[in-house]
């Protein structure tokens, strides 16, 4: 009885490995991240990097996926389940992708570059000179826009760079928050509070700004965070061929 009862449990029983193998959505669990600059650092999870604020990345698997579906990318009706060319046109198959996982973190980027590149124009153009603007509307002008830029946009350089101060471990986060950081709360006090400064911080009776410096270098550090996600999701890309 307690055989017949125990080959009964074990006929149902499933193991976690298997069922993964069977299921490549499943199989995402045992994938592991790691910072490229720290490979002791590793996370079950992506995140960014404790050490050094980078974004962690997929840890290469040896192991061949099963199944993998082959598709021409001018001819989406062509498939089949190993490489070769397209009868069609002649052009290489290629593996389909079965997800997407950074792409939440492109559109996120993308979004912030883009908004901050569109406030961060006029705010520069105006810190050029602008003839047609008088400087006591300018510096409001600049204030108001640079505003957005840097703190909802260049927000996640501040809380990279205030982590990299809890583990102690400071990085390139920690500059950029303190140079960014520095040049907006100048230029805020300016615009806010332009009696706290000596005459020998005027010109022409009006404080100077760095809200342009701010803005700008916000933006661009967007721009390489944009570049390097789009460059890593590729990566990962060409590694879900491979996994199982």
């Amino acid at each position: 009885m307690d055989r017949e009862k125990l080959g009964r449990h074990s006929s149902h029983t499933h193991h976690p490995q298997d069922q993964d193998r069977r299921d490549p959505r499943l199989s995402r669990n045992l994938r592991k991240y790691t910072c490229p600059m720290h490979p002791e650092v590793v996370s079950d999870q992506p995140g960014d990097c404790s050490k050094c604020g980078m974004a962690l990345g997929l840890i290469p698997t040896l192991v061949p996926r099963k199944g993998t579906i082959y598709t021409c990318p001018m001819h989406p009706q062509v498939q089949q389940d190993h490489p070769g060319e397209c009868p069609i046109c002649g052009m290489s198959l290629e593996p389909k992708t079965v997800d997407v996982e950074d792409e939440g973190e492109i559109k996120s980027l993308s979004l912030k570059f883009w908004i901050g590149l569109a406030l961060t124009i006029p705010v520069l153009i105006m810190a050029m000179g602008n003839a047609w603007i008088p400087r006591s509307m300018s510096k409001w002008l600049e204030f108001l826009l640079s505003t957005p830029v840097v703190v909802w946009a260049g927000g996640i350089f501040f809380i990279r760079a205030w982590r990299s101060v809890v583990n102690r471990s400071l990085n390139m986060f920690t500059l950029i928050a303190l140079g960014v950081g520095s040049a907006y709360l100048y230029s805020v006090i300016g615009v806010l509070f332009p009696g706290l400064f000596p005459s020998s911080f005027r010109e022409h009776g009006e404080v100077g700004l760095y809200f342009e410096a701010a803005a700008v270098t916000t933006v661009l550090v967007l721009l390489g965070q944009l570049l390097e996600a789009k460059a890593r999701n590729v990566q990962e890309k060409r590694l879900e061929q491979f996994w199982v």
